[in-house]
């Protein structure tokens, strides 16, 4: 059993962050610390007038009496960070955790942009952060951002294509910020037809692409469940690619079993019935 301190926000309603991070890493058998950047009462997505609580000033205290109190941590897994100086805070806990695995989660943008709450300081701040990191996992707009160029939409491209786009975001990032492990996440492509949603995979310039069908719609909090599994995975002794193929088949059920349950969008993909799959494996 493995202990992972987990830096995430806090979201009540709506299956993201610490409410799917938590039971996802429980279920593979993994002990989970958390420390909260935010308490929220619903998610940013498709909700309105949602109560925040920035937890910053609580952050490196928590961690500081943790620490002082015998608490050591297999890895550091960092989510949504809110401000420049929680980027900063989860600086100096990686720094003081030498022999922890950190896996940073670089939460920016989707779909081209930058969320709203994303400031030039903090993409700066980010990209500090991300040097630090043993593993990565940005999606295909937070990619870019970190590489300062310019979005490219992939769902016209074949599989072949946008396998050698994400080849070459890829080894920028390598050759950029050096993490041993690199996964570029939501790379849509389409195939005789069919469109598909592409995880690229990168170690150590070891490049492979997994390519699963897309069915339904995007949901919030897939990416924290995607890095979840991939961090499990890899802390029960499995590889890279063979953690990262698993935990992109098990978004790829969660998305079609809550699609074809018609849950609503804003709720989350429906992670309770099938966490049983991570037990068993």
């Amino acid at each position: 059993m493995k202990n992972i301190l987990a830096i995430h926000d806090l979201s009540c309603f709506g299956r993201c962050a610490l409410t799917v991070v938590i039971p996802t890493l429980s279920a593979m058998a993994h002990q989970v610390t958390p420390l909260p950047t935010a308490l929220l009462s619903t998610h940013t997505g498709g909700f309105k007038n949602m109560t925040f609580l920035d937890l910053a000033d609580t952050m490196k205290p928590n961690f500081d009496h943790m620490t002082a109190s015998g608490a050591r941590f297999d890895a550091v897994f960092s989510g949504f960070l809110g401000s420049a100086e929680q980027i900063d805070t989860v600086a100096y806990i990686i720094k003081n955790c030498k022999d922890s695995l950190i896996c940073v989660d670089p939460v920016m943008g989707d779909g081209g942009k930058l969320y709203q709450t994303y400031t030039e300081q903090m993409k700066e701040r980010m990209s500090e952060l991300c040097s630090l990191a043993t593993v990565i996992t940005p999606n295909l707009t937070e990619a870019v951002f970190l590489l300062d160029e310019t979005y490219t939409d992939t769902s016209s491209m074949t599989i072949t294509e946008a396998k050698e786009y994400a080849r070459l975001l890829c080894n920028r990032l390598f050759d950029r910020y050096g993490c041993r492990y690199i996964a570029l996440t939501g790379v849509e492509c389409t195939e005789n037809g069919k469109l598909y949603i592409g995880t690229a995979v990168l170690d150590n310039r070891k490049y492979d692409f997994i390519a699963n069908e897309h069915v339904g719609t995007g949901y919030p909090g897939t990416g924290d469940i995607f890095a979840s599994v991939l961090l499990g995975q890899m802390l029960s002794g499995r590889d890279f690619e063979n953690s990262a193929r698993i935990a992109a088949d098990f978004i790829g059920t969660l998305v079609s079993d809550t699609y074809a349950a018609k849950t609503p969008v804003r709720d989350g993909v429906l992670i309770e019935k099938s966490l049983y799959k991570l037990i068993q494996a």
